[in-house]
C-alpha cells in the first residue's frame, strides 16, 4: 500500500483506520488522536485535520455502557498529546498483574490493632515529641481558678513543701493551665519563702508581680522585709531591704504595724541597734501603737552588740516597762539570750544608768532636751510628740559615752553628792554579783523592775560570765518570780536558757530538775545536752554520764549531739576509744563534729597516737571531712617554731613524724563533706528541655557563691 491509499485510509469518517492501526502497533496508537500526526507523515509533508464528520460519527453513537466507555476513552486521547514511552514505563508494563503471585502463597492474615498502631506511629514520632517538649504544653484536665491554686500553695507551704508550691504555681498554673494569677497567689509564696530565707526567688515573684500590674499588698511587704531578715546572706539582704524601703518612700506607701515590725527584725539582725531606733522612732512619729512585741524586736538588736549588749537590754526592758506595757515570755527569753552571749560594758556608766530609777536617768539627756520636754508638758500637747521625746531620750541613754556619765547634769550631781553625806562609809558596798555571801544576800538587786535599789549599792562591780549577768536580774528565782508576777509560766526553752547561765556546780544548776517539775514542763533532749556539756567542760565525764539514767528514764533517746558532748569530756584516750565503740554498739555513726570534738581533746594533750586512732576510726567509717578538721590536723602537723630535734629530746613531739605520714596517706582515701546550699532543697528540678528552671538554678548557684 502506498503513502496515498494509507493517508486515504485515516482520513476515512470511520473508525476503521484507527482499529487497523492498533491491531498494526498497539503501542503507536496513541499518536492517532493528534492533529499533526506522526513525524513520519510530516516528513512527507502530509498532514490532516479531523474531518468534522468523524466527530459528528462520535456523537450519533448510541448511548450505551460499552460505547460510553469507548467514547471516554476515546476523547481523553485525543484531548493528551501523544509523549514517547520511557523504558521504566515499559517496565511496569510487562510486570503489570505479576505481584499476586508474591501473596498467593500466605494462608494466614494477623490484623492490627488500634493499640499496636498507636506504639507504632508513638515510635515514629519521638524526634517530634522531644521538638515538642520545649514548648508548653496546654493543660488537658479540669480546669482550676487561680484562689484554687492559692489554697494549694498555702496548704504546700504550711507542711513545708515549698518547692512543691512552687512548682504547682510556675509550672501547672502558668505554663500548663495558663491561668492569671492574683496579688494572693504571688503573696503566699512570697511568705514561705520568707520563712525559708529564699531571698533570690522572693524578690524574682515580687517583680514578676509587677509585671503583671498586680498592685502588692501590706502582706507583701511585710513577707518581703522577713526573708531580708531571716536570710544567711546579711550585706546583700540589708541592701535588698533598704532599696525596698526607699521605693515605698518614694511612692508613698503607708506601712502597718506589722510591717514595721518585720522592717525592725531584719534591722536587728542584718543591721545595728541604731537602725533599729531609727525605725522605731519612725513607727512613733506615724502614730502606730507600740506593743510588747515591737520591744522584743528592739531587744533582738540589743544582742547583736556582744560588748554591751546585755545594759542595752537591760534598758530597753525598764523603758518598756516604764510605759505599762506587760512583757511576753519571748522577752523574758530574750533577755536570757542576752545574759548567755553579751557583756555589760563600762561598769560606771551601766552603774550610772541602771542603779538609779528612770526618772533620774532621763535627767542625762540635753538641757535643751530637758527644756523642750518641759515646755510640751506645761502646754499639754498630746503624746505624738511626747513619745517622741521619749524615743530620742531612750536614743541617748542607749549611747550615752563614758565622759558624759560620769560628768552627769549638775542637779544629778548634787542630789548624789547629798546622798553621799547622808551615808555611813561602813555600808557603801560595790553590788558583786559573782560571789552571794551571807552577808551580802540581802543587797541583791534585780534590774528588772523599776523600783530603786538598796541605798547602799553605789556601784556594780566585775561582771564578766553569764551567772554574774543572771545575778544582776536576780539570779534564778528572781528571774522566775518576776514571770509570774506578769502571769506568766516558763517553757522548756527558758529553762533550757536558764541551764546554760547558771553557775556551773552551784546549787540552782541541781534545783533546774526540780524546777521542771515545778512548773509541769516536759523536757526534751536539748535540755540534757546542756546540762551534759557543761559538765563535760568542766572534766566531769562521770556526772555527764550520770544523766543518761534519767535521760532515759523520762523517756528520752540520746542523739548525736548528745555524744558530741560527752566527747567534750574524753580527754583520756581510752574515753574516747570507748565513746567511739558505744556509739557503734547503740548503732550510730558518729558525725564529723564528734570526731572535731576528740581531735581537738586530743590536740591540746599533743597526743598523737590518739590522733592516729582517732583518724583510723573516721577512715573505717567513711565519715566525711570538713574545713574544720582539716585546719585541726593541718595545726597537729606543723612543727613548733622553736622546735629543734638535735637541741633535745621532746616527748611530746616524738611520734609526730609518724603522724605526719600518716595524715599524708590519709588524706588521700578521705572523701570531702559536700556543704549544701541553704536554697537546694527548695529549687524545683527541671524536666528535660525545661530550659526556664535550668537557668534559674544556675543563677541561684551563682548568688550562692556570693
Amino acid at each position: 500500500m502506498d503513502l496515498m491509499g494509507l493517508a486515504r485510509l485515516f482520513s476515512s469518517p470511520r473508525l476503521l483506520g484507527l482499529s487497523v492501526l492498533q491491531h498494526l502497533c498497539p503501542r503507536r496508537a496513541r499518536w492517532a488522536g493528534g492533529r499533526e500526526g506522526p513525524s513520519w507523515l510530516q516528513a512527507t509533508g502530509l498532514t490532516w485535520s479531523t474531518p468534522a464528520a468523524f466527530s459528528s460519527s462520535l456523537s450519533e453513537l448510541p448511548p450505551g455502557p460499552g460505547n460510553q466507555k469507548n467514547t471516554g476513552g476515546l476523547s481523553s486521547d485525543l484531548s493528551q498529546p501523544s509523549p514517547t514511552a520511557t523504558p521504566d514505563e515499559e517496565e511496569e508494563e510487562e510486570s503489570f498483574g505479576t505481584l499476586s503471585n508474591k501473596y498467593s502463597s500466605r494462608r494466614m492474615f494477623r490484623k492490627s490493632t488500634a493499640q499496636l498502631y498507636n506504639l507504632r506511629i508513638g515510635g515514629q514520632s519521638v524526634e517530634e515529641d522531644e521538638e515538642r517538649e520545649l514548648e508548653p504544653k496546654s493543660w488537658r484536665g479540669p480546669g482550676n481558678s487561680p484562689y484554687w491554686y492559692f489554697l494549694q500553695c498555702k496548704r504546700l507551704i504550711r507542711e513545708g513543701k515549698l518547692a512543691e508550691a512552687l512548682d504547682l504555681f510556675e509550672r501547672q498554673m502558668l505554663k500548663e493551665e495558663r491561668l492569671q494569677p492574683l496579688e494572693c497567689n504571688y503573696t503566699v509564696l512570697i511568705g514561705g519563702c520568707g520563712r525559708a530565707g529564699y531571698l533570690k526567688k522572693a524578690f524574682r515573684l515580687y517583680n514578676d508581680m509587677k509585671k503583671r500590674d498586680l498592685e502588692p499588698s501590706d502582706a507583701t511587704y511585710t513577707a518581703l522585709f522577713n526573708v531580708c531578715a531571716e536570710s544567711p546572706w546579711k550585706d546583700s539582704s540589708l541592701q535588698s531591704a533598704l532599696k525596698l524601703r526607699q521605693q515605698l518612700r518614694a511612692r508613698n506607701v503607708q506601712l502597718n504595724l506589722k510591717t514595721y515590725h518585720a522592717l525592725l527584725k531584719m534591722a536587728a539582725l542584718c543591721a545595728d541597734l541604731r537602725m533599729c531606733l531609727d525605725v522605731f522612732k519612725e513607727i512613733v512619729l506615724k502614730g502606730h501603737t507600740v506593743t510588747e512585741e515591737t520591744f522584743n524586736f528592739l531587744l533582738m538588736g540589743c544582742i547583736q552588740d556582744k560588748k554591751m549588749g546585755f545594759r542595752y537590754a537591760l534598758q530597753v526592758w525598764r523603758q518598756m516597762l516604764s510605759l505599762g506595757l506587760k512583757p511576753s515570755r519571748h522577752g523574758y527569753n530574750l533577755l536570757l539570750g542576752a545574759a548567755r552571749d553579751c557583756g555589760l560594758g563600762d561598769p560606771e556608766v551601766a552603774t550610772k544608768l541602771l542603779l538609779r530609777p528612770i526618772e533620774e536617768t532621763a535627767l542625762l539627756q540635753s538641757p535643751a532636751g530637758r527644756r523642750q520636754a518641759r515646755k510640751i508638758a506645761q502646754a499639754g500637747v498630746g503624746g505624738g510628740m511626747l513619745a517622741r521625746l521619749h524615743v530620742e531620750a531612750l536614743e541617748r541613754q542607749l549611747f550615752l559615752e563614758t565622759s558624759q556619765a560620769l560628768e552627769g547634769p549638775p542637779d544629778l550631781q548634787e542630789a548624789q553628792s547629798e546622798v553621799d553625806t547622808t551615808e555611813e562609809p561602813n555600808h557603801t558596798v560595790a553590788l558583786t554579783p559573782v560571789a552571794l555571801q551571807p552577808s551580802l544576800t540581802g543587797l541583791k538587786a534585780n534590774l528588772l523592775s523599776l523600783g530603786t535599789v538598796p541605798p547602799t549599792v553605789v556601784s556594780l562591780g566585775t561582771v564578766a560570765t553569764p551567772a554574774d549577768r543572771l545575778a544582776l536580774m536576780g539570779g534564778m528565782e528572781g528571774f522566775l518570780g518576776k514571770m509570774v508576777e506578769h502571769g506568766l509560766q516558763p517553757d522548756i526553752k527558758t529553762l533550757t536558757l536558764l541551764a546554760e547561765v547558771v553557775a556551773p556546780g552551784s546549787p540552782e544548776e541541781s534545783s533546774l530538775l526540780a524546777t521542771l517539775d515545778v512548773h509541769h514542763v516536759e523536757a526534751d533532749v536539748t535540755f540534757f545536752n546542756t546540762l551534759m556539756r557543761k559538765k563535760s567542760k568542766l572534766g566531769d565525764l562521770e556526772g555527764a554520764k550520770a544523766l543518761l539514767p534519767v535521760l532515759a528514764k523520762r523517756g528520752l533517746v540520746p542523739n548525736l549531739q548528745t555524744f558530741c558532748n560527752l566527747a567534750i569530756g574524753c580527754r583520756r584516750p581510752g574515753d574516747g576509744l570507748q565513746l567511739l565503740a558505744d556509739m557503734q554498739k547503740s548503732q550510730m555513726t558518729p558525725n564529723t563534729h564528734v570526731y572535731s570534738t576528740l581531735i581537738n581533746a586530743a590536740l591540746k594533750r599533743l597526743d598523737y597516737a590518739y590522733l592516729i586512732d582517732i583518724l583510723k576510726d573516721m577512715r573505717r567509717n567513711n565519715v566525711p571531712v570538713n574545713e574544720v578538721v582539716i585546719r585541726q590536723l593541718e595545726f597537729a602537723a606543723e612543727y613548733p617554731p622553736t622546735f629543734d630535734r638535735y637541741k633535745g629530746k621532746n616527748t611530746y613531739l616524738e611520734k609526730i613524724d609518724g603522724f605526719r605520714a600518716y595524715y599524708k596517706q590519709w588524706l588521700k582515701v578521705m572523701p570531702a563533706e559536700e556543704i549544701p546550699h541553704p536554697w537546694q532543697k527548695f529549687r524545683t528540678k527541671p524536666k528535660e528541655g525545661d530550659q526556664g528552671s535550668m537557668m534559674e538554678a544556675d543563677v541561684d548557684r551563682g548568688l550562692g557563691g556570693r
